[in-house]
């Protein structure tokens, strides 16, 4: 199998199963021992992050090793769900209208080895990424949640800041795992968590999910794998994680209590600044007998990607709801994979693009900007989109913009609460518009040219330009 082959319906079920397969596939880049878990870590993984996984044993000389960029291209995830790269959405949805509930079991290796004796940075090595970030972070946690009032439990990924032996500062947004915790809250109660480290690339795909609340995003974890996913219940609580995990950390989200937490390198290439947040008391510390500790590089390729599939998969859905027309959605590079859309659609009729762009920006709040293409655009190509722009929008017909608008509260140029403006551009070919005009320039035959077969030996150009000697011009 090649690494650009996925194998038919191949989906690993642990982190080791992928970090197996991309060895075998040459995408796994192995460090020399005892690089600094300080800045250092980081850097090396920035560097490889377009093109390998880094593998960094002993860091520090922590028993535990650490390894970070498991997805660093959408053709990765691709081949991690076993399809090809122009069917990585409809996959994802796909398991999103069929989740498949998993199971519990009685033990797992995730609980090989458990302390009740906590002390977090002597047990596991967090690593300090950003140049002003607060101090080590674990950020690519799974947090799981319980609802209080009936047992359903959330799926997210927080960053998880360690401001003690056994504690957390962590940033809860006002979404799920935030409003299962003013419910216990004001019940007077803690809410139970556990941060599950070290899990196959399709259960954090499926964590990213935009689902409601009370979906439990394991799952779409259980139908991207073809199987349900195996639960163990913790030591110390009553959540339950997944026992083929390598690291878990149980415990209580507590009421009424906050302390300062950040700066930290967050998704839009900025920090997120300090302030009094939420708080983790944890209980124990659960693992494999020999552990790996996962890490996501702040605002790098890995976050960006795993945050924009599962939105691209939400806004399509969404889209196509309402407007037929819509064939694909892309979030950007450029744009963080958070706050650009490009949306292809085959138009119809006028003033489709614009209902487009309305509905974009209410399918999530964070969509800043929306371009709207004809179908012969590939949205996946920033140049082709600018083309577009370039060549197809008028600012005077063609721009929308609406302002004081809910928007991510991470973009530095909102307001506070992340109040914005949005922006939405119509790159469409006017229907009534005569073919010639807008009828793309071509070279007969360009895409057919094999230039193995036209091109000649490159040192047959001496004997037609002839030798120069460019000491003898005067």
């Amino acid at each position: 199998m090649t690494a650009s082959t996925p194998s038919a319906n191949y989906c690993s079920r642990d982190l080791r199963e992928w970090l197996n397969h991309l060895s075998a596939t040459d995408r796994l880049a192995v460090a020399k021992p005892g690089l600094g878990l300080k800045h250092e870590l980081a850097a090396v993984s920035q560097t490889l992050e377009r093109d390998k996984a880094a593998l960094f044993p002993a860091p520090d000389g922590h028993p535990v090793p650490v390894v970070s960029n498991l997805l660093t291209s959408r053709r990765w995830i691709g081949d991690c769900l076993g399809v090809a790269e122009d069917q990585v959405i409809s996959r994802y949805r796909d398991a999103v209208h069929h989740p498949l509930p998993w199971v519990e079991v009685d033990d797992g290796p995730v609980q090989a080895v458990v302390h009740k004796e906590v002390d977090i940075t002597a047990r596991l090595p967090v690593p300090t990424h950003n140049e002003l970030d607060s101090g080590p972070y674990i950020a690519a946690g799974l947090m799981i949640s319980r609802n209080p009032a009936n047992g359903i439990q959330n799926v997210s990924i927080h960053r998880c800041q360690i401001s003690g032996k056994d504690r957390i500062g962590v940033l809860l947004l006002p979404r799920h795992t935030w409003t299962y915790a003013q419910m216990a809250h004001e019940n007077g109660q803690a809410l139970e968590v556990a941060i599950v480290i070290g899990v196959d690339p399709a259960s954090l795909l499926a964590s990213q999910a935009v689902v409601p609340l009370d979906f439990d995003e394991m799952e779409i974890a259980g139908a991207l794998h073809g199987k349900p996913v195996e639960m163990v219940k913790c030591k110390t609580n009553n959540v339950r994680v997944p026992a083929r995990a390598e690291i878990v950390l149980e415990g209580r989200v507590l009421a009424d209590v906050a302390e300062p937490e950040g700066p930290f390198g967050e998704f839009p290439q900025y920090y997120g600044r300090r302030a009094n947040r939420h708080v983790i008391q944890v209980d124990a510390i659960t693992h494999r007998t020999a552990p790996i500790f996962h890490t996501i590089v702040g605002g790098g390729m890995e976050h960006l990607l795993l945050g924009g599939l599962p939105r691209e998969a939400t806004l399509l859905e969404t889209l196509q709801r309402n407007e037929p027309t819509v064939l694909d959605v892309h979030l950007s590079r450029g744009g963080i994979c958070r706050y650009h859309l490009v949306v292809k659609v085959d138009k119809k009729q006028e003033g489709t693009p614009k209902n487009i762009m309305m509905g974009a920006f209410a399918g999530h709040y964070d969509i800043k900007q929306v371009i709207v293409v004809d179908r012969d655009v590939n949205i996946h190509d920033p140049e082709q989109v600018e083309w577009a722009v370039a060549t197809r929008f008028q600012a005077d017909r063609d721009l929308l913009v609406v302002n004081n608008t809910q928007g991510s509260k991470l973009d530095p140029t909102t307001t506070e609460g992340g109040v914005g403006a949005k922006m939405g551009l119509d790159a469409t070919i006017p229907l009534a518009a005569d073919e010639f005009t807008f009828t793309v320039i071509r070279v007969p035959g360009a895409g057919d040219i094999d230039l193995d077969i036209v091109l000649d030996d490159p040192g047959a150009a001496a004997a037609i330009i002839g030798d120069t000697d460019l000491g003898s011009e005067t």
